[in-house]
């Protein structure tokens, strides 16, 4: 049985995925010069849409690039590529390079830039592995030290994810003189014997997760203490629990790090109801 082809958008048109072209000089793919937001889906409807536009303008500027259109713009593409692709459950991935010119490493202020997006149907909410738990093992980070830019420079991380995959486990965090930065796709968080949250502040070192930022103000809403520090792999492998937080994973257990087995190797309680308050608040306020 053939697969129905998705609806894709290029630059303006609604295009088969089969037909949809980018020159083979766009700079995000002779230089991954490019941005990328992921928003996920809930019932047919976007989740924390908002956060996404403000980090992808933020994304632009921090790397002198146009704008391909404004919020609202973009709010319709997502829309109009849910409702055609039939996604009600799943993720809009959205991309944006500052376009195509022949290969020079500086550009044109003429140049205009490319913007493609697509869904992908996946179960977000009845997850396998939040249900289970996520196996991580620590790896060196040496990405570049932009990592608050949400660019497609992705090689490293995925190099750790498949470290991960070749050990048996599920993903990988990252170190930094000593610290844990974040996860391969996502913000690392671990919770203390006596329930204090902590995860890393923010800096140029890890992305500014819109996850991150809600599950954060969930959290203080509950009555939770929060830290925002750096904590080791050697004080992550004493914690009570861990998880992380990604806008197409929500939250997530983590229960064993490196080898060590958090409390009794299940999702922990803080997790699980973070996890539960995050989808009943994305559900309520989804557009």
């Amino acid at each position: 049985m053939n697969t129905p082809l998705r609806t894709v958008y290029l630059n303006g048109e609604y295009l088969p995925e089969n037909q949809a072209k980018v020159s083979i000089f766009d700079r995000g793919f002779v230089f991954a010069d490019g941005v990328y937001e992921v928003t996920s889906v809930i019932d047919g409807k976007l989740v924390d849409f908002p956060g996404h536009c403000t980090r992808l303008g933020r994304s632009l500027n921090e790397l002198k690039m146009k704008r391909p259109c404004d919020d609202a713009t973009l709010l319709a593409m997502h829309r109009e590529l849910v409702a055609r692709n039939g996604i009600t459950e799943g993720l809009v991935y959205m991309q944006v390079t500052r376009g195509a010119e022949d290969r020079e490493f500086t550009w044109s202020d003429t140049l205009e830039p490319t913007l493609v997006a697509f869904t992908q149907k996946k179960n977000l909410i009845d997850s396998p592995l939040a249900a289970r738990g996520s196996k991580v093992i620590s790896v060196p980070d040496l990405r570049w030290q932009r990592r608050d830019i949400k660019t497609i420079q992705l090689l490293y991380p995925s190099l750790a994810k498949m470290e991960a995959k070749a050990a048996g486990k599920d993903d990988a965090w990252m170190v930094e003189d000593g610290f844990v930065t974040e996860g391969t796709s996502n913000n690392a968080f671990i919770i203390t014997g006596d329930g204090v949250i902590v995860t890393r502040q923010l800096s140029r070192s890890l992305l500014h997760g819109i996850t991150r930022a809600a599950v954060l103000r969930h959290a203080q809403e509950e009555g939770l203490r929060v830290e925002e520090r750096p904590f080791t792999i050697e004080e992550a492998k004493q914690a009570a629990e861990a998880f992380v937080t990604a806008a197409t994973s929500f939250v997530t257990p983590v229960v064993e790090i490196d080898g060590a087995t958090l409390g009794d190797g299940t999702p922990g309680p803080y997790a699980k109801k973070l996890r539960a308050i995050y989808i009943e608040e994305s559900r309520r306020s989804a557009i």
